[in-house]
């Protein structure tokens, strides 16, 4: 049985789905900001992608200059907040800590950082000054991590930026596709809000831009394009059942946890497929809903698997259940999810085998399937000159430009499908290659 109450209010929604980095308060902060060894090669600043200057905001922090501190984070990443929340910082910065060769506990770095962005936040600071307006617009498709960040750096080099949202709210995989203890809904949107305010970008919610007549209006009117779309939906795994209720996508699964939480239907016994982070967080989910079992099922071995080791303990945590070298046969049920069929596999020269005459049934009443998301293929054929990878992924240049040179690209549509921290350097990083397009570099 789980440990976890279905919840059936917000309040105990919240209380199952409580942050894993709880907010410091000053006193915490100020003692967690002294345990720095402000280290002459800075490791933690290496293993950053968007290269934070960690141990001068945790000095800021020390000193009592907690808004400064906000902008030094904010000066390197435009998501400083939800990076802070949702980012794998055990192996990211606090991995690079020194202090793990001393078998001592890293600097809680992500904590810190959080503290610092939501005093800014909170206070409404204004740490920005955008450029002087120099005649140019740039169309931004998407508003998540990518097409946020690319916005603010446009905006600091004088652009007027337009960003083309097809939900009705912001922040793309932030809001919609991380587990519910990493950050809060309020979290994510606060700190949007905040960077409307201060770099005083447009965004049109429920704008899709599906078509060739979208794109060719956008040509028209914008000097430059910026896709920011990210992934699609989950990928079929084309085996039978896939089609019965209580059958879903593990991306889907997620985001209408995030928008209607308690009132999110789990099943009693749920099998999520896969072995990524996203498995990860569908099934701490789905044992924090409240199901009496929950079990990862994965073709290969734990050894192979691609989530990172604390998001995995932190499912085994949480009472979820494994099984490896399984794949699935098919789902059976008449018109719901009943059972699934899995036959065991081994891995010869990193391919699998399925091993002949060890099928089994296990029973269930939900199955999430954590396979991966499709690339938004059949959009991107609307662009003329827009070149894919063999995976679907946009290839671009150095400058995050693509083939065709008014188009520019970053984040999931265009590196396959990484972190948070990922999408939002790599936003930035466009943004600076869109200004050099354009002034003719």
């Amino acid at each position: 049985m789980s440990e976890f109450q279905r919840p059936s209010s917000k309040k105990e929604f919240d209380r199952n789905f409580s942050q894993i980095k709880p907010f410091l308060n000053e006193t915490q902060a100020y003692y967690e900001s002294s345990r720095c060894l402000f280290c002459y090669d800075a490791p933690c600043i290496q293993a950053c992608p968007t290269g934070i200057d960690i141990p001068l905001f945790i000095r800021q922090i020390h000193s009592g200059n907690t808004i400064g501190a906000a902008k030094t984070i904010y000066d390197a990443n435009y998501l400083g907040h939800a990076c802070g929340q949702v980012c794998p910082t055990e192996v990211l910065c606090e991995g690079a800590c020194v202090y793990n060769h001393q078998h001592i506990k890293p600097i809680e770095i992500g904590r810190l950082q959080s503290f610092a962005t939501t005093q800014a936040i909170i206070q409404n600071k204004k740490l920005f000054i955008t450029g002087k307006p120099n005649g140019k617009k740039v169309a931004v498709i998407g508003a998540g991590p990518a097409g946020i960040s690319c916005a603010c750096e446009l905006r600091m080099l004088g652009y007027e930026v337009d960003i083309f949202e097809a939900k009705e709210k912001p922040s793309g995989l932030t809001l919609y596709g991380v587990a519910p203890y990493k950050i809060t809904n309020k979290e994510a949107l606060d700190e949007i809000k905040y960077l409307q305010e201060q770099f005083e970008f447009s965004v049109k919610y429920r704008s899709p831009i599906v078509s060739k007549r979208d794109i060719e209006k956008l040509e028209i009117k914008y000097d430059a394009i910026f896709i920011g779309i990210g992934l699609g939906e989950t990928s079929e795994i084309k085996i039978s059942g896939e089609n019965l209720r209580n059958c879903v996508g593990a991306t889907e699964f997620i985001e209408k946890l995030r928008l209607t939480q308690h009132r999110v239907h789990v099943g009693n016994k749920v099998i999520v497929l896969g072995g990524g982070n996203t498995a990860m967080d569908a099934a701490s989910e789905s044992a924090r809903m409240g199901a009496d079992k929950v079990i990862l099922a994965y073709r290969r071995s734990k050894e192979e698997m691609k989530a990172y080791d604390f998001e995995y303990e932190l499912a085994k945590k949480v009472g979820v259940k494994s099984l490896f070298n399984v794949a699935p046969v098919k789902i059976i049920g008449k018109t719901k999810v009943e059972s699934i069929k899995f036959i065991r596999t081994r891995t010869r020269r990193g391919k699998i085998e399925a091993i002949k005459g060890t099928e089994f049934v296990e029973n269930c009443d939900m199955v999430i399937k954590a396979t991966g998301q499709a690339k938004h293929v059949d959009f991107f054929s609307h662009i003329p000159g827009l070149e894919l990878d063999d995976s679907g992924r946009i290839r671009v240049n150095k400058m995050f430009q693509t083939k065709n040179k008014k188009y520019f690209a970053a984040g999931d549509a265009a590196n396959g499908g990484k972190e948070v921290v990922n999408a939002a350097a790599e936003g930035k990083a466009a943004a600076r290659g869109i200004h050099r397009f354009i002034i003719g570099k």
